[in-house]
């Protein structure tokens, strides 16, 4: 396969905080095409780990040497600053440098097929859905997915020169660098306020990405929110709506097992399809299955691999992944941080059949949970129990304007029995008091508040 002009003569690379889940892919793509790849990030992980397997040199720290002198192209991530030494190396180098969305979209022009999911939630999960579909019906895609296929134990995946799947974030206006094929818009709420300036602003963003969507393509929307119906006459293409009451495709009689699994008669044109049923919980799952039946039904995959694909999709690693149960406590890990997510999880949650349901939430973010505190205090309502953990702070510094304790009061005021905990250690001990034999434990963020429910499972909760 060729990419575009500008990548057809790369042969060596270097990726700055080539940890990522999308950088990493990134660069074990490129490397699986005979380019020379190295790259660093700010600590070891298993990812690096991963990378160095596959034959990619990476370095730990950020160190002007890291930068090959004779590299072709320079990648960096949206958390990396200018005054970060291997940016400025590459600056003083003349090296041409690109950011990880340039990066795609220059690799999708050599795809004749790019499906791009985007909207502030689901990306991950309905990306996964496609990408499923894809391979049951062999279709061969590409993938570079923001959480781990678990029918490929990985992120990434080389295939042919038709499909390209990405999740496509709206930070930054990074999928603006993208010219999709099939186009979809899952939702669009108010979310990177540390970038975007209002929901209006979103909405002009997820407009001009419309607006990128190939004309002889399709863009695939959610017509049952408002925001996302305000966008479809920026399309130059075809639109295929879902959800709505109108739409080409809908979700009637959703019922849920006694594990929580949602299942739906599909209607398309209002007339039943089929029966689907998911290894999924919650009614956001249900929409999500929607955006991927549209997405593949609009590629002409017979209706009977596409259910094969979804019913055969367990999830993806970090999206209501089961981690184990000990002593009768089922613990679960969720990587939801916006309110609406977190609502979402919490729903489904209670379609299963447990006795309390106990919640860990790592805020992520000090700009998101100060700007959506009012929204956050009330994104709990389903969990009996709250424990806050301290804010996981990314790419930003504490300035000391918002704390967790902030979070914990807003929690506790609108009904919920909320802890604070300033440790993970002091979280383990409330925890193993607090959960008994039947509960459900959900830790929950974008952080790293997945090693909580792993360490648990390594200790003893008491009975």
């Amino acid at each position: 396969m060729e990419y575009g002009d500008r990548l057809k003569n790369c042969t060596k690379a270097h990726f700055i905080g080539v940890g990522g889940i999308s950088m990493s892919g990134l660069a074990c793509t490129l490397h699986s095409k005979g380019v020379t790849v190295t790259g660093s990030d700010a600590k070891h992980s298993d990812t690096l780990d991963t990378l160095e397997s596959a034959g990619v040199e990476v370095f730990v720290g950020h160190h002007a040497d890291n930068v090959p002198e004779d590299a072709d192209l320079v990648v960096y991530t949206a958390a990396v600053k200018r005054d970060n030494p291997e940016f400025v190396r590459a600056e003083a180098l003349g090296l041409h440098i690109l950011d990880r969305a340039a990066l795609i979209g220059l690799m999708m022009d050599g795809y004749s097929r790019p499906i791009c999911v985007s909207g502030t939630h689901g990306k991950t999960t309905t990306t996964s859905m496609i990408s499923q579909i894809l391979l049951t019906s062999g279709k061969n895609p590409t993938l570079n997915i923001g959480g781990v296929l678990p029918s490929i134990n990985s992120n990434y995946l080389v295939g042919g020169d038709e499909y390209f799947v990405v999740e496509s974030c709206e930070y930054f206006d990074g999928f603006l660098n993208f010219k999709p094929h099939i186009g979809v818009v899952l939702n669009i709420e108010t979310d990177h306020l540390d970038y975007f300036k209002d929901l209006a602003h979103i909405e002009g963003s997820f407009g001009s990405f419309v607006g990128n969507i190939r004309e002889s393509g399709a863009l695939v929307v959610n017509e049952e929110t408002s925001s996302c119906a305000n966008i479809t006459n920026r399309a130059r293409c075809r639109v295929v709506g879902y959800g709505g009451p109108n739409s080409l495709f809908r979700a009637a009689d959703v019922a849920y097992s006694s594990e929580g699994m949602a299942s739906f008669d599909l209607l398309i044109d209002g007339k039943f399809a089929d029966r689907i049923s998911l290894r999924l919980r919650g009614a956001h799952n249900v929409s999500n299955a929607l955006a991927a039946i549209a997405a593949c039904w609009v590629e002409r995959i017979p209706l009977e691999q596409i259910k094969s694909g979804l019913e055969s999709f367990t999830g993806s690693k970090r999206r209501y992944e089961y981690k184990g149960t000990l002593h009768g406590v089922t613990i679960i890990d969720d990587y939801a941080h916006h309110p609406t997510e977190i609502k979402a999880t919490l729903a489904g949650a209670r379609n299963s059949r447990y006795g309390k349901l106990v919640c860990v939430f790592q805020p992520h973010t000090y700009t998101r949970t100060k700007k959506l505190l009012a929204e956050l205090g009330t994104s709990f309502g389903d969990a009996d129990v709250v424990v806050l953990v301290d804010i996981y702070s990314a790419r930003e510094k504490d300035t000391g304007e918002i704390h967790s304790r902030d979070l914990a009061g807003q929690i506790s005021a609108n009904g919920r029995e909320t802890h604070y905990m300033p440790s993970f250690e002091a979280a383990e001990t409330f925890l193993r008091q607090k959960c008994v034999h039947g509960d459900l434990l959900i830790t929950m963020g974008a952080g790293d508040v997945h090693k909580l429910a792993e360490h648990l499972l390594s200790t003893k909760l008491s009975t």
